[in-house]
């Protein structure tokens, strides 16, 4: 997730999610905390190493919290992405599907 323009709030938004599995970890995490186990069995196909990179990275851009019991849950910041994802649900249910 390299940044690039930070005066476009679009290029800053796309940085941040224009990676394959952050929005599906978003998603994930919308409406509870979850272990990091738990996260790699719903997350069909993710490798050990890329959720790791990928909490990191999400932790790094605080969209997400490590909790003491090693769960991880979003931030406001991340439970900001709630309409862009609900926007993604729509729009793949009239166009895509």
């Amino acid at each position: 997730m390299k940044k690039t323009n930070h005066k476009c709030p679009i290029s800053s938004t796309i940085d941040i999610l224009s990676d394959f599995w952050t929005m599906h970890i978003v998603y994930n995490l919308q409406d509870s905390s979850k272990r990091f186990c738990d996260l790699e069995k719903s997350l069909e196909g993710i490798s050990t190493r890329t959720l790791t990179l990928k909490l990191k990275k999400l932790q790094e851009e605080k969209m997400l919290n490590k909790n003491s019991n090693g769960s991880y849950e979003l931030t406001d910041k991340g439970h900001g992405l709630k309409t862009v994802i609900d926007a993604m649900k729509q729009y793949g249910k009239k166009y895509l599907i």
